[in-house]
């Protein structure tokens, strides 16, 4: 039986804080990071790893206080034709706040 694709908004779930403590989460595809850095100008959740050349998150859990500038980075990348690696996820609803190309909340994660 083939393995069931996995569902993104399942990534990181495990180890999470508790989502009263932090109600949204970052879902990252690195492996599709073009390294333009976008993210770490407007965001200081964001840096850019010199080894690799891709930029990573700080943290993937976090509360209200981190929410604006999280959103910020995502919807600053400009890989995947401006549609951004970055996903800021509203862990209570597992809707995607951003970058949201569809306008419907939907995961726009290509795995």
């Amino acid at each position: 039986m083939p393995d069931e694709p996995v569902d993104p908004s399942d990534i990181g779930e495990g180890d999470a804080p508790p989502v009263e403590a932090a109600p949204y989460k970052i879902i990252f595809e690195a492996n599709k990071c073009i390294a333009a850095g976008k993210c770490a100008e407007v965001s200081a959740n964001w840096e850019m790893d010199i080894d690799t050349g891709i930029a990573k998150p700080d943290v993937y859990f976090f509360d209200e206080s981190d929410l604006e500038h999280n959103i910020e980075a995502a919807e600053a990348c400009p890989a995947k034709k401006d549609r951004g690696v970055i996903h800021v996820v509203d862990r209570r609803t597992d809707e995607e706040l951003a970058p949201d190309p569809k306008g419907d909340g939907t995961l726009s994660v290509d795995w």
